[in-house]
């Protein structure tokens, strides 16, 4: 038996190990998909939890808001009992034939009665009306909050999408500069076998490749890395081929920083958050100073009576009744209970307007430090640029003296460094311009729409 387990055991390790093995291959052989940012950003819209529980917070919201309107409608209410009495009730009555008081029967052991009951408000305090519209406030915040976790997750995918396409170039640079050291090493070994150079010069060109052949290998895996996290955003296998359009170029940002706060008091939804807070908390006022008037409420009943389950009535009491009754409703004395809540309400109304204040002064800060990156990235591309053309300069003239030898295989390895980091540099600024472009945008409270800014935004 022990044998017969081990057999069994050993089969689904196997079979276990096939079926990754096959997977593993169909991988390897699937073609990866290709994107385009917009495609990326509409695909993370639609599966992101985040934006799923955004929307739920909204529908809840929503019911709260409808949940607060039927505070205006009339409330119907029914109850239905039975009371058995332990002896049939009975009252001494005079009997003036017999000339003495005799008990009477005057009622029913099994009492049945069912009542429907109706109350319709009519006046409240402006309490109901209150509530009503801070219940409607909060489904506009529901919204708004909704819309910048939207704008949060555009960004999350502009910034892996911006990452590949780094990455992409980063990979390309390292094996440009291993194929820069493989040049030259084969040069400084035909040199060698000639007894043109020492062997240490052959040695510190191998070296240098080996580096680079490692710096290749960083660059594969960081490319991977960048593919993985974009399938995170994406909520895709995190294994899954991934290939992304390359939008990798300079487009100038022509907006000024007063257009860009224009645009950001306009249309950041945090700052209609917190408007919308303070008036919350000004219909707030309004409830709680309910408090100083009466309430008037109109109610109705109707109610059967019988001493059997179909309510029918019996010998001593009609079968049915009904009345309507107006009651009014006032506790005027609490102690100043009212009032310090009206002050603690108005309290909140402050508190709300300074984290208004507090948050537009932020965004403006926000705006600002977004748009100095976009003007410093813009820069630092044209530096760059000029930066490769200098250094592809610098690396041919040292190829060609080393060739010539009239210069050192250090001077070539330098000047190799040198054009692999001018190009490095200039990937990487034309990456964080487009990064810090989609930092901007979200601190705008844009979102991208195939363009870096919102053609209809004010």
């Amino acid at each position: 038996m022990p044998l017969i387990k081990k057999n069994m055991t050993i089969s689904f390790i196997l079979f276990l190990s096939l079926m990754l093995l096959l997977c593993s291959f169909a991988w390897c052989g699937e073609e990866p998909r290709h994107f385009t940012l917009e495609e990326s950003i509409n695909i993370a819209i639609e599966r992101s939890l985040h934006i799923r529980s955004a929307r739920e917070a909204v529908h809840e919201s929503e019911s709260i808001r409808k949940e607060s309107f039927t505070s205006f409608l009339p409330a119907f209410s029914t109850t239905y009992g039975y009371r058995r009495l332990d002896e049939k009730p009975t009252a001494k009555l005079f009997d003036p034939v017999a000339w003495a008081y005799r008990d009477t029967q005057v009622g029913t052991r099994d009492n049945y009665k069912w009542s429907l009951d109706v109350t319709q408000p009519l006046f409240a305090g402006g309490a109901i009306s209150s509530a009503y519209d801070m219940a409607a406030r909060g489904v506009d915040i529901s919204k708004l909050r909704q819309e910048t976790t939207i704008q949060d997750v555009v960004l999350d995918v502009r910034y892996a999408y911006f990452t590949i396409l780094k990455a992409e170039r980063a990979l390309e640079v390292a094996r440009q500069a291993v194929g820069l050291l493989e040049a030259h090493r084969d040069t400084a070994q035909s040199f060698y076998d000639v007894g043109v150079i020492p062997r240490n010069d052959l040695l510190f060109a191998e070296v240098e490749l080996a580096n680079g052949i490692q710096n290749l290998t960083v660059a594969e895996n960081g490319l991977e890395l960048a593919k993985a996290r974009f399938n995170t955003v994406l909520r895709r296998d995190i294994g899954a081929p991934v290939a992304v359009e390359d939008i990798l170029i300079y487009h100038p940002f022509e907006e000024s920083l007063e257009k860009c706060l224009e645009r950001a008091f306009a249309r950041r939804s945090e700052l209609k958050i917190y408007e919308l807070q303070v008036q919350q908390t000004e219909r707030a006022v309004d409830a709680a100073r309910s408090g100083f008037f009466p309430s008037v409420s109109v109610t109705g009943n109707y109610s059967r009576y019988g001493d059997d389950p179909g309510v029918s009535g019996n010998l001593y009491v009609d079968k049915d009744d009904w009345h309507l009754m107006a009651v009014a409703n006032w506790n005027f004395w609490e102690w100043g209970k009212t009032k310090h809540s009206v002050d603690a309400s108005r309290r909140r109304v402050e508190r709300a307007r300074n984290d208004l204040d507090n948050v537009t002064d932020l965004v403006a800060l926000e705006v600002k430090s977004a748009y100095l990156n976009v003007r410093e990235a813009e820069k630092r591309i044209f530096v760059a640029e000029k930066a490769i053309m200098q250094a592809e300069e610098n690396y041919r003239l040292n190829v060609e003296r080393y060739r010539e030898q009239v210069g050192t295989t250090t001077d070539v390895i330098d000047a190799q460094t040198l054009l692999t980091r001018a190009r490095s540099d200039y990937f990487n600024t034309l990456s964080n311009y487009h990064l810090a472009l989609g930092e901007l945008d979200r601190s705008m409270g844009l979102i991208y729409d195939a363009g870096y800014l919102e053609s209809d935004a004010p």
